[in-house]
């Protein structure tokens, strides 16, 4: 129940999305869950081996490339599923970082014990 909660709440935050930046565009809320369940499997199963094949970068720059790595994943999840467009580099890294914030929230608020 506790997952089925979480995407809910990852699929209301990219729908949210658009709202803020306006290069990030989602169709409709059956998208923005199909767009969190795709990043949700790009972050399970992508990110872990590309921050493994960038940590020297990662060290060198204090971890600030995650944030380039969670931008270029987010731009990915935006070409995979239709109806859900990213804009450009830039508006990946920022609607990633944002997304990543609203679902935070949204989750410390409604899944909080």
């Amino acid at each position: 129940m506790r997952l089925l909660l979480t995407w809910l709440i990852n699929a209301a935050a990219l729908f949210v999305l658009p709202y803020l930046i306006q290069s990030i565009k989602i169709r409709s809320f059956g998208v923005a869950l199909i767009a969190a369940l795709v990043l949700g499997l790009i972050n399970t199963l992508i990110k872990p081996v590309l921050v493994i094949l960038t940590l020297p970068v990662t060290l060198l720059t204090l971890g600030l490339f995650i944030l380039v790595i969670n931008g270029l994943l987010f731009w990915f999840a935006g070409r995979l599923v239709p109806g859900f467009h990213v804009g450009g580099f830039w508006s990946a890294v920022g609607g990633a970082l944002v997304y990543s914030l609203i679902s935070w929230a949204l989750s410390s608020l409604l899944l909080s014990k």
